[in-house]
């Protein structure tokens, strides 16, 4: 917002006061904004935790912020969602002939999903 503010033209007292009217009338609000990003970046794009944490630190989000909106994501749902990603990349790759192979393709893809790397390890070794 401070980015914009300045794109704008405005002076930094006026910036700072313009973020504070934003603050008082919770329309800039941080962990409303990470719960959000959270959750829609999981439903919509199958991201893990850790890929979303990653983009919310780029982004410049509190450790508590961070916190809070991944506790948000039902840990049901997330298992359901890795399965179901690792299954359906099961099947793409399933014409490789080497067992190593197929497990280093799914691992590496849940990995860059954003997926802890001990969960996506245990699927790799009960799905292949």
């Amino acid at each position: 917002m401070r980015n914009k503010l300045y794109e704008l033209g405005c002076t930094t007292p006026e910036v700072e006061q313009q973020i504070v009217k934003l603050i008082e009338i919770n329309a800039l609000n941080e962990e409303r904004f990470a719960k959000a990003y959270a959750g829609g970046k999981f439903r919509m794009k199958q991201w893990g935790k850790e890929k979303i944490k990653q983009q919310l630190k780029l982004r410049k989000i509190s450790d508590y912020c961070i916190k809070k909106a991944l506790n948000e994501i039902d840990g049901d749902d997330y298992e359901n969602t890795l399965r179901k990603l690792a299954i359906k990349k099961v099947q793409e790759i399933k014409g490789d002939r080497s067992v190593l192979s197929r497990k280093s393709k799914l691992y590496r893809y849940l990995v860059q999903k954003g997926y802890e790397r001990d969960l996506a390890m245990d699927l790799v070794k009960e799905l292949i």
